[in-house]
């Protein structure tokens, strides 16, 4: 919720569209990847995992997913708040996340095939409107 904004501000909301691609799938799914073989070296070497992390793994991937498919990048996850907070409790198993984890790489490859995201964001209009912002800024 924004309250106030200042003129560059205000453009910045304007066109934050311009800033989202299909660069989403490959730069969430190579982070979540990370994440994952992380929390695999942690439960191999030290017997259990930090939940936290498993939360987090699952909340990028669920926001990759949502970004593709509505266009805009939603950090709120309310309608699996739930679940996620059993996850960082440690309330569910590493294998039923392991579960849940695949059937929503499943859900990001299908956002992906089918978003309206361009292949790239527009870097044009982005640095003109960073070069306009730090001029109003000196």
């Amino acid at each position: 919720m924004v309250e106030m904004a200042s003129p560059v501000a205000q453009e910045l909301l304007s066109i934050r569209d311009i800033f989202l691609s299909r660069l989403i799938y490959q730069t969430y799914m190579g982070y979540s990847m990370s994440q994952f073989k992380k929390i695999e070296q942690d439960l191999r070497n030290q017997g259990s995992i930090k939940w936290k992390h498993a939360m987090h793994l699952i909340r990028t991937v669920l926001s990759g997913i949502t970004a593709l498919r509505e266009g805009r990048l939603r950090i709120c996850a309310d309608e699996h708040a739930e679940k996620l907070l059993m996850i960082r409790r440690g309330e569910m198993s590493w294998k039923d996340v392991n579960v849940w984890l695949l059937k929503l790489y499943g859900e990001f490859d299908t956002a992906y095939e089918k978003t309206n995201l361009p292949v790239r964001p527009d870097y044009r209009v982005a640095n003109d409107f960073l070069v306009r912002a730090r001029r109003t800024m000196v």
